[in-house]
């Protein structure tokens, strides 16, 4: 079968010899190099991804995939515009929300709180939480006066039960010292809010929510209080341009310019950016291992080149051009970073695949070793493994290594056949 003469010797430079060892040790440990790098790559940002994934899901138990808000305000007309939106085909479910920041009164004690209100009957069709406890919550609370859900870690923390009753007020009412705008409500249960609701997160219904939020004299919500739509759409990656799309196809009658669209990518887009900067710096840090294997490419090639000296002088004066010559050093060195970066990426995704079983097996060693037990909780770890970061963390091996090929390669076009052959 027909070799190219470059692929062909470049091929066989790259089989080691028994009397350079010195140079197979550095070839191995160029090798390893690339291998261990492209296999922390994929192994550290699938961790970034599943984690991100994690808080992604936490975040939207507590947070819409997309609201709707009206700069006038829609406490009366919000019930038309949600059943035009419902009928948007990419839109789950919608139902209405008040939001805002006031003070609970427990037991002689209290705390700032995030307070939400909902519409029991909408509320369940854009949870976020697959339970049915919740739901059963939300029909307590439909069926009391005054009721009010807590997230788990609070009703924990403050030992509240059910049927058990606090005192809400609102923030301006606090600040404002208007005490006769406290309102009583009775604890139907706790709920999941996702990790970062939990702690201060209560839900009570719409109408008492519109009477806490309510102006003492006049009361006019406050327009930043006023009733939002909540959405549940079918991909929350794009929840902004869905929740956009449904407004513009809006009937005339309840078009306005007052309405805006937003995502949780915007409202929660100082986290996720942050997310998404630690994972390029991380994988900008690994790529170093990546860098150091190349580096010993480069020093294995130019000691090859030494060593070849004379073999690359014969090939020049049997016609050999100086592209073919640079083509063999830079087969041999492509060769050290394609072998290991295939078996990095083989590596590193059976390791991400099975991150689970292997850390469970890690924490049990861990646990058994010291005492006491079940100290070394990292069995938890979730890796989201995606083709397109290894396929990038692959091609980005590659180039590594093609680029430290060039330098040696270019030495090797240099040499002299007159000068080398001549004490021959």
């Amino acid at each position: 079968m027909f070799k190219p003469v470059a692929l062909f010797i470049g091929l066989r430079y790259t089989r080691t010899r028994k009397k350079s060892q010195i140079l197979s040790f550095v070839s191995i440990v160029s090798t390893l190099g690339i291998t261990v790098g492209v296999l922390a790559l994929i192994v550290v940002l699938s961790i970034i991804n599943g984690s991100t994934s994690t808080m992604r899901d936490e975040t939207l138990k507590s947070v819409p995939h997309a609201s709707i808000a009206d700069g006038n305000g829609m406490a009366e007309q919000w019930p038309d515009l949600l059943a035009a939106v419902q009928s948007h085909p990419q839109v789950l479910g919608a139902a209405p929300y008040m939001e805002g920041e006031g003070w609970l009164r427990y037991d002689g004690g209290g705390e700032f709180i995030q307070i939400r209100g909902v519409d029991p009957v909408h509320e369940s069709d854009v949870l976020q939480v697959e339970s049915p406890g919740f739901e059963t919550l939300l029909e307590r609370l439909g069926e009391t006066d005054n009721g009010i859900i807590l997230g788990l870690s609070m009703a924990n923390r403050l030992a509240m039960y059910q049927g058990d009753e606090v005192t809400l007020m609102s923030l301006n009412s606090l600040i404002g010292r208007n005490l006769s705008d406290v309102m009583k409500f009775r604890v139907v249960g706790a709920a999941d809010f996702g990790f970062y609701g939990n702690n201060n997160t209560v839900m009570i219904g719409l109408p008492a929510a519109q009477g806490l939020f309510g102006d003492d004299e006049t009361g006019v919500v406050n327009a930043a209080q006023d009733v939002h739509l909540r959405l549940r759409v079918t991909d929350v990656f794009n929840a902004g341009v869905i929740a956009q799309d449904a407004l513009n196809v809006l009937p005339a009658q309840l078009a306005s310019d007052q309405l805006v669209a937003s995502s949780w990518s915007e409202s929660q887009s100082s986290l996720f950016d942050a997310l998404r900067l630690e994972k390029t710096l991380t994988g900008f840090m690994l790529l170093m291992i990546v860098v150091i294997g190349a580096v010993n490419i480069v020093s294995t090639l130019v000691m090859v080149v030494a060593d070849k000296s004379a073999d690359i002088a014969i090939l020049r004066t049997m016609g050999a051009s100086r592209a073919t010559i640079m083509m063999v050093f830079v087969t041999q060195g492509t060769t050290v970073g394609i072998f290991g970066t295939a078996l990095g990426a083989v590596l590193g995704v059976l390791l991400s695949l099975n991150l689970s079983r292997v850390m469970q097996g890690i924490e049990s060693t861990l646990n058994a070793a010291f005492s006491p037990d079940d100290v070394y909780m990292i069995s938890y770890l979730r890796a989201e493994l995606r083709a397109d970061d290894v396929v990038l963390i692959c091609i980005s091996a590659l180039a590594v290594s093609f680029l430290a090929t060039l330098y040696p390669a270019y030495r090797a076009t240099r040499i002299q056949p007159a000068e080398v052959l001549r004490y021959e």
